[in-house]
Order: C-alpha cells, then structure tokens, then sequence
C-alpha cells in the first residue's frame, strides 16, 4: 500500500519555516547527490554501531539502537532526509479541531513480523506501559502531557521522610520503591480505541507541535508478544516496519535483520542488513577501509583530515541536527556554583577546536537551539560562549575553584581527541589537573541517568522530531526525559513555564519567541554550555554500497542502501 501523505495545517506551517532554517543553517556541509532508487537490489550490507542499551521503543533514546529500530519498525510520521519535511508514514490522518484532542487513523495492511494484524489498541497499549510509572521506561516523560498520566506516576518526596535534613540543605536517601505507594491507575484517560484503525489522544493542554512528536520511536506501537515477556522482546524485537529480526542480539558482538516479506510500505532495497557492534569507531573505520565493513556514521576525528582522501566519493558530510554540549553535575560540589560552570564555558576555544580537531566541519555553537529548525539564534549566549580566559581564571579563583577536575565522556564515540584538546585549553587558563573518566556508552548513559557523575562531561542531542521545543523540554525542562543534570534545584521552573506556555501557543512566532525566552533562562543558568553544531561524517565503500542516504538526524536510510550486484 502506498503512504499517504496528510498532516494538519499547523504542522505543514512549521515545516515552511523549518525547511527555510535548514537551508540557512547548513554550515559546513556538502550534501552527496545520490542515485535514485530503482527496483530492489537485493544482497547483504554492513552498518556499524555501538552495544545499544535496549532495543525496545519504549526504552531506547540513543542513537546505535534507535538506529537498529529504524529498520525493525515504520513510525506514524517519516520526516524528508535532508528538510526534515513531515509526511505520514502508517499514520493515514492525524487530525485535531482544538490542538488537544487528536484522532490518529492508520493505514490498512500493516502487519507484525509474527503475521498479526496491526490495529489501533497496539498504539493504546504501548503507550500506556511506556506512561505506566513503575515499568520505569525511560521514554515515559513522552507522554507526560497526555490525559490522566500523573495517575500513572507517583512519586514520594523524600523530604516527607526527613524534613531535617532538608532543610538544613542536605538531599536524603531516595526511597525504596516499595515505599512508593501504586498509582492510581494504569491506563492513560487520554487514550481511547476508537474502532481497529483509529485512536484518540487527548492531551492536557493544546499541543501544536503533536504531529511531529509521535514520528519518534517512542511512538511505536507494540505487538501483545511484548507484554508477555519485555525482556525477552528486547532480545529479538517484532516490529511492523520492512525487516525483521534474523536471530536474537548477539551482545557486543552483532545485530541481523533480513526483509519482512509482508511489509505493507515501499519495498526495500537490501534483502538483509548486519548491524557489527564496535566498542571503538578507529576499529571500524579500519574495517570500511580493508572492505570488511560496508558504512560508518561516524568518522574518527584523528583520521578526518585524510578521510576525503582515503574514501573518495563514499565520504559524506552532511547537515545534521546535532547539538554538543558540557554538562555539569549540579547536584555536586562545586558545580553548583554558576561562576565555575561559566568559567568552564569560558575556557573552551570553541574556533580553535571546531577548526583544528573537526577540521572546520562543525560550527561554534553559542544557542541550545539548532540552526536546523526554526527559532535559532546564533549569539543566544552572549559573552558566556566566548573563550576568555582572563574572565574564566578570575570567576573560578574568586569562586574556589578546586585544584583538580574530572571530565567524563564515553570512549566509544571518537571523543578523546576533542576532549584532550580542551583539558589543554582548562589546563593552561584555569591551572588545574584534568583527569578523565571514560567509559562504554551504555554504562556511561546509566551513570548519567542515575546522578553519578561527578564532574563536567560530554553530551550531544540529535533530534527526536524537528522543532525548537524538543532541544529544550527533553533535555533542560523540569522532570525531562534526558535531563540528567539535577536541574530542578537550579532554576529549571522557570524555564519549564516558557516551554509548556510555547507548547499550548497555535501561532508559530508567538511559540518561538517563548521558546526564545526560555533558553535564555537556560543559558542564565547554564546546567550545560553549548559546544558546537555538527555535520555527520559519514562513510561508505563505494565498491559495495551505493544511493547510501544520512538524514538530518544523523542516521542511515536503512531501506534505500542498494548493494552493488546484490541481485546477481
């Protein structure tokens, strides 16, 4: 069946201005033509990825495993690879009267990998146990402005239990969860089936931006075999989208899916894609090229100046909506204190590494905000993002900054050289030892989560749907799905009343300037300082694979790939 392509008015008027900020904001990149798409081709390619940390939509915000879910699942809106351009994908309408209560319609003859029909209650159902506090998903936030989700998720303030210690400033053990009294329910009220292809979400607040959000992978349905076992769905995942599993997760060592014969979308190209798992990307850039891995996207920083060179034509480096940032670990001192982190910020020669580590690929960034959507300011931060290190040496001595730091940052991203670079930078204009702590994404992305970290450390956010909102609630918003930085002590109220008052505003300017406002409030607190913009330095053997597609969001068009005589 062919995809239809209808959203709502309001959605269509925030793509005008999206596509009309990418193609201001595409510094840096040269886009690759590619060849059209013929007939499928067949054959077997390669595409690298670190160990993701689940492979269930509910549960999956990074990149190696939203990448593997991509080929396993088709999302109720696709966005266009290179404007982000929204058009429904499974869903056949998502229509709303009032931006608040939204009626989702699919398309006929989606099936699961296991033969099952896919209905309008999979939607219902995965989205209840993702809302559902106590399966502690991690993508629960997402669904925190849908009806009744506060019944959904009870919390127990830990002062309640020692009022002493908080006020005398101090934080008391979390409880334990069998303190935590059960919600109060466990189905959103905002969710109703209305008949096999059609659904209701009934928001609590009106929502403009709706239509685009539900395009993330923590949208995607889930086939009643998950409910019967989450864990062992996580090991061999059934999705609706055009791959299925071939096996189960080999963990740290492979992913494989082949072609779901079944799929109701455009055939893809590729009979079967492996998904080789690399604790190190030196190691896979040496395998593209000994022609022992098809794709990369991801080019190592200490090879970047002779990749073009090395990879010819199978190089790309294209716009991207990544967004580099230091974090700061605001429940720890000294980190607390404002004028350290904005020393920190000030101390990073953003120009010099942006040109001499990422070989002027990548943009200075002084906004949270993306030059890829609309709102982007490209001087939101002011002097805080300028590298002054006679201002950041007398903010850090008069604040007692300590002799010696730690900078966290995974080892298996191509980190290590951007970070030695701006120790160096820390080193010489502040006068402290730097050490380092890194470590494997996964573990590093559960200490982030669990507030273990107890120094500065890398962070990035690619998107979840194209719009300024979703560099701003997610990440820095009171209660955020990925807000790792105990922001709620530092100010994040404010910021989050800008945020919600954006969402609930119909007309885009007026929800932009709001937005505006509230990552001005951000920047004034700085639990993160802006690093750069990026473009994805891609990579592909070009004996192999052809038509090799990176979007905006950074990932490979898994369906489009063409194996060079893959049908012979």
């Amino acid at each position: 069946m062919r995809r239809t392509k209808r959203l709502s008015l309001l959605a269509l008027l925030l793509v005008l201005a999206l596509v009309a900020a990418a193609c201001a904001g595409e510094d840096g990149g040269t886009d690759t033509e590619q060849p059209e798409t013929g007939e499928a081709t067949g054959g077997e390619f390669s595409v690298q990825i670190c160990e993701p940390q689940f492979l269930q939509p509910g549960n999956t915000q990074e990149t190696c495993g939203s990448q593997v879910l991509q080929a396993l699942f088709d999302p109720l809106v696709e966005f266009d690879p290179e404007t982000a351009e929204p058009s429904n994908d499974v869903a056949e309408s998502i229509e709303s009267e009032d931006l608040q209560t939204w009626t989702v319609t699919i398309n006929e003859g989606y099936t699961w990998h296991n033969g099952e029909p896919l209905i309008a209650k999979n939607y219902v159902d995965a989205w209840n146990w993702v809302a559902y506090g106590p399966n502690a998903a991690l993508n629960n936030y997402f669904f925190a402005n849908i009806e009744g989700y506060d019944d959904l998720n009870n919390t127990v303030d830990p002062c309640t239990e020692d009022k002493s210690k908080c006020a005398e400033g101090e934080t008391p053990d979390e409880p334990d969860n069998e303190d935590i009294p059960a919600p109060k329910a466990e189905t959103l009220t905002g969710l109703e089936v209305v008949d096999e292809r059609s659904f209701t979400v009934t928001l609590s607040e009106p929502f403009s931006q709706f239509p685009l959000t539900v395009g993330y992978g923590a949208f995607y349905p889930l086939p009643e075999a998950f409910f019967e076992d989450p864990d062992a769905y996580n090991q061999a995942p059934i999705g609706q989208g055009p791959y299925e599993m071939d096996g189960k997760w080999k963990h740290d060592q492979f992913i494989k899916v082949k072609k779901f014969a079944d799929y109701a979308g455009d055939e893809p190209n590729a009979d079967a894609i492996e998904f080789p798992i690399y604790a190190d990307i030196n190691t896979a850039y040496t395998d593209l090229l000994a022609g022992n891995l098809d794709i990369t996207d991801t080019i190592p920083t200490e090879v970047l100046a002779q990749a073009p060179q090395e990879l010819g034509e199978g190089f790309q480096s294209v716009p991207s909506s990544y967004f580099g940032y230091i974090g700061f670990p605001l429940y720890e001192e000294p980190w607390d204190k404002l004028e350290l982190r904005q020393a920190m910020s000030m101390a990073m020669d953003r120009e010099a590494i942006t040109t001499a580590i990422f070989q002027g690929t990548y943009t200075p960034a002084k906004s949270i905000i993306s030059p890829v959507v609309p709102g982007f300011r490209e001087d939101a931060c002011g002097d805080i993002c300028e590298f002054n290190p006679e201002e950041a040496k007398r903010l850090w001595d008069e604040n007692g900054g300590p002799d010696e730091i730690t900078l966290w940052f995974n080892n298996d991203g191509g980190h290590e050289e951007w970070i030695e670079a701006y120790s160096n930078q820390v080193r010489e204009t502040l006068g402290v030892k730097v050490k380092f702590e890194s470590l494997a994404f996964t573990e590093y992305l559960t200490l982030q989560d669990g507030h273990k970290l107890t120094g500065p450390y890398r962070g990035a956010w690619v998107f979840d749907y194209p719009s300024p909102q979703n560099y701003l609630e997610p990440i820095f918003s009171c209660g955020g799905s990925s807000q790792e930085f105990g922001y709620e002590d530092a100010g994040c109220e404010e910021a989050t009343e800008l945020i919600e008052e954006g969402n609930a505003t119909e007309n885009l300017d007026d929800a932009i300037a709001l937005y505006q406002q509230a990552e001005d409030k951000i920047l004034e607190d700085l639990p993160a300082f802006p690093t750069w913009f990026a473009v994805t330095n891609a990579g592909h053997n070009t004996e192999t694979v052809e038509n090799v597609v990176i979007d905006v969001f950074s990932f490979v068009r898994l369906e489009d790939v063409r194996v060079i005589g893959g049908d012979a």
